[in-house]
């Protein structure tokens, strides 16, 4: 898969993308630079379009993406997207998050935007 390389390692950036993809599954939206939501919107779509496969190998392969962490009810990232996320999605061809711009950061201007799961 080709990456914007966000001034980063390869190591470093995939840990980066891991930890984003997993804290949007579990909050269902996050703030975040301009530059890594448009690399997390890719991604995310990626991991519902696994979901809605809801086959052996599909979990597999998102579990092998997204981080082994739980939300506050005690689920696991990979269960709520198999379970919650992806059936919400059952109708719908793609576009399942969206980048929100929200303004700049204070201490450096950075583009600041919001990811969220679409309703």
């Amino acid at each position: 898969m080709a990456y914007s390389r966000l001034r980063r390692s390869s190591d470093q950036r995939k840990a980066l993308l891991r930890d984003l993809v997993t804290d949007l599954i579990l909050n269902g939206q996050i703030e975040t630079t301009l530059a890594k939501a448009k690399e997390l919107k890719r991604l995310a779509d990626k991991m519902v379009t696994l979901g809605k496969t809801n086959t052996l190998a599909s979990r597999r392969q998102a579990a092998s993406f997204i981080r082994f962490e739980k939300d506050t009810e005690g689920n696991f990232a990979v269960q709520k997207l198999f379970n919650d996320i992806a059936p919400k999605f059952a109708n719908r061809n793609g576009g399942y998050t969206r980048v929100i711009k929200t303004g700049f950061r204070r201490g450096d201007s950075a583009p600041l935007a919001i990811v969220a799961f679409v309703e």
